[in-house]
């Protein structure tokens, strides 16, 4: 039989609607919403009632760009240029990574970004049988890639890609739907461009998106215009990387040649403003992406380049970071930064029913404890949800219709055994 929940007395944040907040009820069947409004609904015998009273419930926050595993090394290298920091301090100790490191290290991503409120990530990383079964036991929504580095010999290149496929296959739609897949060579300056043609056509030959880095960095894009004269959302181009959908990793330093050229092929952009400010990288176009039509969603990127995995500090830089750089107070209004953290983050990630409060949509919603000095007065709860709130004020968490955080604990996951074997395994690399 299907369980049915019915919310009452809730106030939902729907900042896709003309009235942006809704009071009233929710109602859940199994893993669907399947009503949201101000009256009663009918057809809600045997469902049990959770008294909303006090809570605004919200879209589960959706992280579009991240390395789980990386939250082993989470202050680890700091202030550092990004490819001093790659090269001296992430690439050295991740070659060290069993498949039990990154189990831990995914765990302990997975309980800070439920317990913050994020309700779905993306993953791009090693050993991803792991992940695959931390996603599967949390009970989070995840899209998952094998990223691929191609700067190796070409039996090593092989490999990889075939382990890439292999993993695709074999857990696309997996954990009850909530695993989803793709394809990722890492960037343009670490696989070389018939690596990525190879790549691109294992995503046409499993009709799967693909998923990069590009135009981290102003050093980066330079570099790929002396290896092969051209920027890299042109370079990706003429290799075909979309000609599937796209999702493109930070996207930093564009013109507006490129920004046409994203627009053009529908390609989608993570925008990490919190990972690209502590690395200098820069301040990405998010207004002008926006303005030429193209998907903007948010992401983190790993633990090691931001501190943390806190959504909320990402919906907020969005909205405060482009106004002052553009002298503009209405560049990313907050309605906007909390779609590009919930709904524009499901689209990125090519998920057609999470991301929004609205029948038919799946259930993957979190409730916040507005009974709290900084959620006063109750004048616009769209604006408290994107300026005031933060992941402490997450009281509840559903995932596909099952709560996975109940009063701000953790259902599905032993927090203290996560946290202890965490610390072990940062330990453990440190010793090899």
């Amino acid at each position: 039989m299907t369980r049915k929940w019915l919310i009452k007395d809730g106030t939902f944040a729907v900042p896709d609607r003309e009235n942006p907040v809704i009071r009233g009820y929710m109602l859940l069947e199994g893993s669907m919403i399947t009503y949201i409004g101000e009256e009663r609904p009918e057809g809600v015998e045997g469902a049990e009632t959770f008294d909303g009273k006090g809570l605004l419930f919200m879209p589960g926050l959706v992280n579009t760009h991240g390395h789980a595993a990386m939250s082993l090394l989470r202050g680890y290298g700091d202030d550092m240029v990004l490819q001093t920091w790659l090269q001296e301090k992430m690439w050295p100790m991740e070659a060290k990574f069993t498949g039990e490191d990154v189990y831990w290290g995914t765990a302990l991503s997975v309980l800070e970004m439920l317990k913050g409120g994020t309700t779905t990530f993306l993953d791009m990383y090693d050993h991803m049988d792991q992940v695959a079964t931390v996603v599967e036991q949390s009970g989070i929504r995840a899209v998952l890639t094998r990223g691929v580095i191609g700067l190796c010999p070409p039996e090593v290149q092989k490999h990889k890609l075939d382990e890439a496929m292999v993993f695709a296959r074999n857990w696309h739609g997996k954990a009850d739907g909530r695993i989803t897949t793709m394809m990722s060579p890492h960037s343009p300056y670490t696989c070389p461009p018939d690596y990525i043609e190879r790549i691109v056509q294992a995503a046409h030959d499993l009709d799967l998106p693909l998923h990069t880095h590009m135009s981290e960095t102003r050093a980066e894009v330079e570099q790929n215009v002396a290896d092969y004269g051209v920027r890299p959302a042109q370079h990706l181009l003429n290799l075909g990387l979309f000609s599937r959908p796209a999702l493109l990793a930070h996207a930093v330093h564009l013109t507006d040649e490129e920004i046409g050229i994203l627009a053009a092929h529908q390609v989608a952009v993570s925008h990490n403003p919190g990972s690209n400010l502590k690395l200098a990288s820069g301040v990405a176009r998010v207004p002008e992406l926006l303005k030429a039509g193209v998907t903007v969603s948010l992401g983190t990127d790993g633990a090691a380049s931001n501190n943390n995995l806190d959504m909320f500090e990402e919906i907020r830089l969005a909205a405060l970071i482009h106004k002052g750089v553009s002298g503009d107070p209405t560049a990313i209004p907050a309605r906007e930064a909390l779609r590009m953290g919930t709904e524009y983050g499901a689209k990125s990630l090519f998920l057609q029913d999470t991301g929004k409060l609205s029948a038919g949509m799946k259930a993957d919603f979190i409730a916040v404890n507005t009974e709290q000095a900084h959620f006063l007065p109750r004048t616009d709860y769209i604006s408290h949800a994107v300026y005031s709130a933060g992941p402490k004020d997450v009281e509840h968490v559903w995932v596909n219709g099952k709560q996975v955080v109940k009063h701000g604990a953790c259902l599905t996951l032993d927090e203290e055994k996560v946290r202890f074997e965490a610390q072990a395994a940062f330990e453990g690399l440190l010793g090899r």
